[in-house]
């Protein structure tokens, strides 16, 4: 018997024979696969854990080919390299990081430029963690300034929009005990109906919400026509009621190609603008704005100081600590494209999207809801006569083959039209846009040949990311 023993034998029933993974415990070894629902009971060696996770990450899909979302799927190199040098550092504490808020603040005052505010330097403005949370703020913001007018505490307040409108204004209405007034779809219009969200607003009415950019189909709503239809309103009544315009993304798409559209600032009656700096901003996920036309758009007891951090800090946001990585990826972005540089990115994606909805409709299965002259988004459905099969149908073979491609129901009225949508994105090349034709072109007569639609729960979007 040896007098000092070595380290103890493992059992071998216990190791991973797998040499991926071969940096085993000199005394454990690898043993068995580590929990999934409780923390592993000691350390895992750095690599080995890295592995782990990017093999379970592997089963993901590429989101380069996720037709279905709207935010950014690539940026630059030397962004990414900014983004891994701020990632430490939390956007709330500007005291700490100073120039990382200028650079916010250098953010607020280009958007301010760009929406053609009145006087650039008055507007307040701030980063968010995207479009939702800078919702949130702008409706908190109207339901505030309604509050000052209409102390009456047994008022209950509404908000109108279309029934188009994306998911974080129905929460917005939901958490802060707001009344949804929804203006339905009718026919062939998928968006609000200026003089329909007129009829609906009242004494009680915080403001009416236009969105730039529907995700249902990608149209414009006319903000200037809302605008006009709310002065008709107050001649007639007296009431004041202000606009708020979603842009989270057609605000980042129509000051570059729609030069001559009148959605922004220029209107007197728009109190505030939101924008997604993810989506076509053209930053990686999450950031968003929230600019209002002055101080008297947000209430200054909407805003908390803190100086606990080290300064005198104002703040208005949902959420505190946040990395500010984002907002220097968004302040490189706009330093590097400039104007003439963001028109042609953005152009570039309209021909994307504006060339592959034509040739989708020449294949003659399809009929076009949108054409992607507005945002870079084009919406199909089934063309009369196709009855082997439907957007479900395209949609789940499509992802086959690797393409996301969201298939939904419209809201009322329109619960009777299923659509897929296709949302052109910068890196979604026309090289890209050729392949997924031809996946799409090569499913056609498989599908022709069904018999029927397969059944499905239509009430499920497949992948439907607002």
């Amino acid at each position: 018997m040896p007098l000092h023993k070595g380290p103890a034998e493992p059992d071998e029933r216990s190791l991973s024979v797998n040499p991926f993974y071969g940096e085993a415990d000199p005394v454990t070894g690898m043993t068995e696969a580590p929990p999934k629902h409780r923390l592993p009971d000691g350390p895992t060696p750095p690599s080995t854990a890295y592995q782990l996770v990017h093999d379970e990450l592997m089963l993901d899909g590429n989101s380069r080919l996720n037709l279905a979302t709207f935010v950014t799927t690539w940026m630059e190199p030397q962004a990414g390299v900014l983004m891994a040098e701020c990632r430490d550092k939390n956007m709330i504490d500007k005291d700490e990081y100073p120039r990382t808020a200028e650079l916010e603040r250098r953010c607020v005052a280009m958007l301010a430029d760009l929406w053609n505010a009145p006087d650039p330097s008055a507007v307040v403005g701030c980063s968010t963690t995207g479009s939702s949370e800078a919702c949130m703020l702008a409706g908190m913001a109207l339901k505030r300034r309604w509050s000052k007018r209409h102390p009456d505490a047994t008022a209950r307040p509404n908000l109108v929009m279309g029934v188009n409108v994306q998911v974080c204004w129905d929460k917005f209405c939901n958490f802060w005990e707001v009344e949804a007034r929804l203006v339905p779809m009718e026919g062939d219009r998928f968006h609000l109906d200026p003089q329909a969200a007129a009829e609906l607003c009242d004494e009680n009415t915080i403001g009416v919400v236009g969105i730039l950019g529907s995700t249902f189909d990608g149209s414009y709503e006319p903000i200037d026509e809302l605008c006009a239809a709310l002065d008709a309103l107050q001649d007639r009544t007296g009431l004041d009621i202000p606009v708020h315009v979603d842009g989270a993304s057609g605000a980042m798409i129509a000051p570059f190609l729609d030069e001559d559209l009148v959605w922004d600032f220029r209107l007197p009656r728009v109190a505030s603008i939101n924008t997604s700096g993810h989506k076509y901003g053209l930053v990686y996920p999450g950031v968003g704005w929230a600019v209002w036309r002055d101080q008297d758009a947000l209430p200054e007891e909407l805003v908390f100081r803190v100086n606990y951090l080290g300064g005198d800090m104002p703040t208005f946001a949902l959420n505190f600590s946040r990395p500010g990585a984002q907002v220097v990826a968004q302040y490189y972005t706009f330093l590097r494209l400039g104007r003439s540089g963001y028109r042609a990115v953005q152009r570039s994606t309209r021909e994307v999207a504006r060339g592959l909805a034509d040739r989708v409709e020449a294949l003659g299965d399809f009929r076009l809801l949108t054409r992607g002259d507005q945002l870079p988004v084009f919406a199909f459905t089934t063309a009369p006569g196709v009855e082997s099969y439907d957007v479900f149908d395209v949609s789940r073979r499509l992802r086959q083959h690797g393409w996301l491609v969201p298939a939904y129901t419209f809201p009322p009225n329109r619960e009777d039209l299923s659509v897929v949508r296709i949302v052109c994105r910068n890196g979604f090349s026309s090289d890209l846009a050729d392949l997924f034709l031809d996946d799409l072109t090569r499913l056609l007569p498989e599908l022709r040949r069904q018999p029927h639609p397969l059944t499905g729960d239509k009430e499920a979007a497949t992948g439907f990311h607002h």
